[in-house]
């Protein structure tokens, strides 16, 4: 290794070099702008050239380059012996610990390293990346062309997104790109050409057939490198051959009294008519039927059916003369209603699916989501235990702050900062950090530390609440604030006092926001309950003591004593709220 001068259109550009996407103008010019004040602070790296007299970049391009237009006669450079891999490894190790490189330059770099013989676990150990990491970025060779150049701009999709871009043939990407392709200078619509190549797959840890049924069938395992980590991920999208496995194998796997049944258009099974499903033990006589749910998996329930009536050779039943009634017999004169009940529950589960999948991928803008949030807890299905004032409020308190987004004519109307007073005057509502009912918990410390609640707090230093504390905490705010603590506890408390009448006020440090550590690890422990349904099925059956499920859409005059008329309480927080 030695230091030289040479001149900087000398140097020749490394074919290899990591880093390919270009650097934003701004950057350029800010560079430029310092190498005309101060040089190049920084010695660009050098090797020479394999069978010529010449010497190629292996760090510092947009150095030489920038000091090229700044017009250098000659920089100082560091001159090391060529690398075997014309410098690939160093390059990338340079350029990862200066600065990170977007993933399809790490992919591009990856690529080369194999080229030249590395290993996926090798490249893994020389730049301390998970193997699995390793695998993801080599997915993007499957990716069009034209989308790389895109995520090279910073602008990548999520890692779902990319799974499912990389699993389709490079003819369906063509397709799909061509429809969604940005303009200039707007990001993708990731979430858009995902779902336009996004095929159905199924799951090698959902099967219940073996190799020997795949092997039949013609399946052929493909691994999802981007699910977790715990769990089987391999995915076959040859849906057909999937589900004529798994219908032979239940076939030949059919208990006694067993039958296979079809799902109705809910994913329910079909059950013989009359048969009454089992949800607890299974009995003896009891029957089993199986079927296939919406992901192709084998799922069994339990069913049994109605004893057959004795007769004794009359035509009706036994001891009775009288004969059966037709059960198809029409009741004279009563008339069906449009839908039944089973129909009005179809449409709640419709509307609520539908709802529900709108509110997770259809775009939304800010106001409406907030406008959407205020709105929520104005529903009948959510009790909040407010901790506004002495009294616990129904949904009448929500649904006056749902009414300001409203015009005169009852259409939806609303502007920002409607909005904005409507969805802090529904925070003041909800978060309470009394002690009791009304208490939100670790949310509401949050809430306070992120929005600086701490400058609002009044002034601890009276009577009434140093009376509160203990010695130990009465001297330590007498230090706090130089004061000597006195013999007697009465005496150290009144010499607070008249500190805190003239001079600053005190707030306790137990009293403010910040949560406890604790708590915050407790709440982050939740993250990993995300999508699990047992245990949104468990609260779902958890109901509030003294309260009727049946009745939620009423409010009781006791609980909920807020009318047409607000309270002055309330318009004191609805002004705080517009303030």
């Amino acid at each position: 290794m030695q230091l030289m001068k040479v001149d900087p259109r000398a140097l020749k550009d490394n074919p290899d070099n990591t880093r390919q996407s270009k650097s934003t103008p701004q950057a350029d010019v800010l560079l430029l702008a310092t190498i005309k004040a101060v040089g190049v602070i920084q010695p660009p790296v050098i090797f020479p050239e394999a069978g010529g007299n010449g010497y190629v970049i292996e760090a510092g391009h947009r150095r030489t380059r920038m000091a090229i237009a700044a017009g250098l006669e000659e920089i100082d450079v560091i001159v090391v012996e060529a690398a075997n891999d014309n410098g690939a490894m160093r390059s990338m190790v340079e350029n990862i610990a200066r600065e990170p490189l977007n993933p399809v330059d790490q992919w591009r770099g990856i690529e080369r390293l194999v080229a030249l013989g590395w290993t996926e676990e090798a490249i893994a150990v020389a730049l301390a990346l998970p193997v699995r990491q390793i695998r993801k970025l080599r997915l993007l060779a499957n990716v069009l062309p034209s989308m790389l150049d895109q995520m090279a701009k910073g602008d990548m999709p999520n890692e779902q997104q990319l799974r499912t871009i990389a699993a389709a043939s490079n003819d369906e990407q063509k397709e799909v790109w061509k429809a969604h392709k940005p303009k200039k200078g707007d990001t993708a619509a990731w979430w858009q050409i995902a779902n336009g190549l996004s095929k159905t797959r199924m799951y090698a840890r959902d099967a219940s057939f073996g190799d020997d049924l795949r092997l039949a069938y013609g399946i052929e395992w493909a691994e999802d490198l981007f699910g977790p980590a715990d769990q089987d991920n391999r995915y076959t999208t040859n849906v057909e051959a999937f589900l004529g496995a798994q219908q032979e194998w239940m076939a030949s796997n059919l208990p006694k009294k067993g039958a296979i049944v079809e799902v109705n258009n809910w994913g329910q099974p079909d059950l013989p008519k009359k048969a009454e499903r089992v949800y607890g033990k299974p009995a003896k006589g009891d029957c089993t039927a199986m079927y296939l749910d919406r992901d192709g998996k084998v799922q069994s329930v339990h069913y049994r059916m109605p004893e057959p009536r004795k007769t004794d050779g009359r035509s009706g039943p036994a001891g009775d003369a009288s004969t059966e009634a037709d059960d198809d017999t029409d009741v004279v004169g009563k008339t069906r209603p449009e839908v039944t009940q089973k129909g009005q529950d179809m449409i709640g589960d419709f509307r609520t699916d539908a709802l529900h999948e709108a509110l997770a991928r259809a775009p939304i803008e800010d106001d409406m989501l907030m406008a959407l949030l205020v709105m929520a807890f104005a529903g009948t299905n959510v009790r909040v235990d407010s901790g506004a004032s002495d009294t616990v409020f129904g949904a009448k308190r929500f649904l006056r702050h749902v009414a300001r987004l409203y015009s005169a004519d009852g259409s939806l109307s609303f502007d920002m900062d409607s909005v904005r007073v409507a969805a802090r005057s529904v925070l003041i509502d909800v978060l309470s950090c009394r002690r009791g009912m009304s208490n939100s918990g670790v949310v509401s410390r949050i809430a306070g530390d992120a929005i600086g609640a701490d400058g609002f707090l009044p002034n601890m230093g009276t009577e009434d609440f140093l009376l509160c504390l203990s010695r130990h905490a009465l001297e330590a705010a007498a230090k706090s604030v130089n004061l000597v603590p006195r013999a007697r506890v009465r005496e150290t408390r009144a010499a607070l006092v008249d500190h805190f009448a003239t001079d600053a006020a005190f707030v306790l440090p137990a009293a403010l926001f910040a949560p406890d550590p604790k708590d915050i690890t407790d709440l982050m422990k939740h993250a990993d309950a995300v999508g699990d349904d047992s245990d949104g099925a468990q609260d779902e059956s958890i109901g509030v003591d003294g309260l009727d499920p049946t009745e939620t859409g009423h409010d009781d005059p006791v609980t909920d004593p807020v009318s047409d008329e607000a309270s002055d309480e309330e318009e004191t927080a609805y002004g705080i709220a517009a303030e």
